[in-house]
């Protein structure tokens, strides 16, 4: 069988050009000898690796100087606890609730100061973007925190939160590198990389250095302290050489393509495809508010739960992966990151419209 249309949230579709020119360095990279794999995170080899990948993010996102990125591990799961413990002087933070993960995050830093939820669109299962421009921010926050795309929902914010002057925290998990960002924008911008940007197992932190400190909560972990990570480069302990290794040819990959605004009017294309067919079809429904629909994950149903788990069995048959929806949602989701093709999502939609005909 050759290779599926591979719709996954994560771990997810990477870029067939990236695959096979790793496949070809398998054995051998670069005249080493050795995989990636094999080596030494303290070699010649390995360092050139890990520092072009710094540079060719740093060249993508137009990452000031002022900047630390670095590639840690944990999931971005992990930093739900380092954040509070990095961040939280005055132990008070301000979280947006608007899926899951974000959920997930102000219950973790719960455990380290006051943490205050001041908006939440949970009343309308997180369908929708609450409304950001004035919202009651603590005066002695220490930062604002958001989950920027939320990939079981499906919902993006279009507009990042008015946070009165306070340090901007994103997960940016599921629309990193999808489209250009200002960076200057946020104190800390950080996402896990199996959605858009390589295997499951690194987190790339982009923090701003007046966050980096010693002054951290009693108790932090060494590992856990970003001063720790930032004035070792990433290396203080073994990192996960492999995934930076991919992570790098993706970024390479992104840049030959034409870079994140290339990028976007891409996305922007594939998303049309299936969200214009989604509003005109009888059967199939999205479920999130027009103004707040994701480019990457888009969540649908039929409105009947059998021919949602009929739609996603003969989809699979027909080479269309991981269609199911989420588990806390049901229905379906198709994930169409940066290296879906569009052709894919074309694919997809022509499916669609065949099984609404047969099902009518």
């Amino acid at each position: 069988m050759g290779r599926v249309y591979n719709f996954s949230a994560g771990p997810a579709v990477l870029p067939e050009e990236v695959l096979k020119e790793a496949a070809e360095e398998m054995l051998d990279y670069k005249g080493t000898g050795m995989s990636v794999m094999e080596m030494s995170h303290r070699s010649k080899a390995f360092d050139t690796i890990i520092k072009e990948a710094e540079q060719d993010l740093r060249d993508l996102m137009n990452i000031p100087e002022n900047y630390k990125v670095l590639f840690l591990q944990g999931g971005a799961s992990q930093q739900f606890a380092a954040i509070p413990m990095n961040l939280m002087k005055n132990k008070v933070a301000d979280y947006i609730i608007t899926g899951q993960w974000a959920k997930k995050a102000y219950q973790e830093a719960q455990k380290y100061g006051k943490v205050n939820a001041i908006a939440s669109s949970e009343d309308e299962t997180y369908s929708y973007i609450p409304d950001c421009s004035d919202l009651p921010i603590s005066e002695d926050a220490d930062y604002v925190y958001i989950c920027e795309n939320n990939t079981i929902y499906g919902t993006k914010y279009k507009t990042l939160p008015n946070t009165k002057g306070k340090t901007l925290v994103a997960d940016v998990s599921s629309c990193f590198l999808s489209e250009p960002v200002d960076v200057t924008k946020y104190g800390i911008i950080y996402g896990g990389v199996q959605k858009n940007v390589g295997p499951a197992g690194v987190v790339i932190a982009i923090i701003r250095e007046d966050l980096i400190s010693d002054d951290v909560l009693e108790g932090t972990p060494t590992m856990l302290k970003y001063k720790t990570q930032a004035d070792n480069d990433s290396l203080y302990n073994t990192p996960p050489c492999y995934g930076i290794y991919i992570c790098g040819k993706v970024f390479k990959w992104l840049k030959n393509m034409g870079g994140l605004e290339v990028m976007k009017q891409k996305n922007e294309e594939k998303a049309k495809i299936l969200y214009d067919f989604l509003d005109q079809s009888k059967m199939f429904k999205g479920t999130v508010r027009k103004e707040d629909r994701s480019l990457m994950n888009v969540p649908f149903v039929t409105g009947d739960k059998d021919l949602d788990a009929k739609f996603v069995a003969e989809a699979k048959e027909a080479g269309f992966e991981n269609l199911k929806g989420h588990r806390t949602v049901g229905g379906m989701r198709a994930s169409i990151y940066n290296a879906m093709p569009k052709e894919g999502v074309e694919k997809l939609v022509a499916f669609m419209k065949e099984f609404e005909e047969k099902n009518a």
